[in-house]
């Protein structure tokens, strides 16, 4: 039996936004609002990683860009 597929970030928010409408409304059973709650633990961990690759990224194309980017030409004195 295989792995199941690993949500897309944006797949794991919806469910994380789903969770917490439910848990706000409270119309929940005990036992299901704490499994809810664990699984909702578990997406934010999951979005929080993502994010954090992210922005990882992030920084590092911007390094870079800015290696990469052609030192300003000096003013020649007049």
């Amino acid at each position: 039996m295989s792995e199941p597929e690993e949500p897309t970030f944006e797949q794991a928010q919806a469910e994380l936004e789903q969770i917490v409408e439910q848990l706000e409304r409270g119309q929940v059973p005990l036992d299901e609002a704490l499994a809810l709650w664990e699984r909702g633990e578990q997406l934010y961990a999951f979005c929080r990683g993502r994010l954090d690759a992210a922005q990882g990224k992030v920084e590092e194309l911007a390094r870079r860009a800015e290696q990469q980017r052609p030192e300003p030409e000096a003013a020649a004195p007049s």
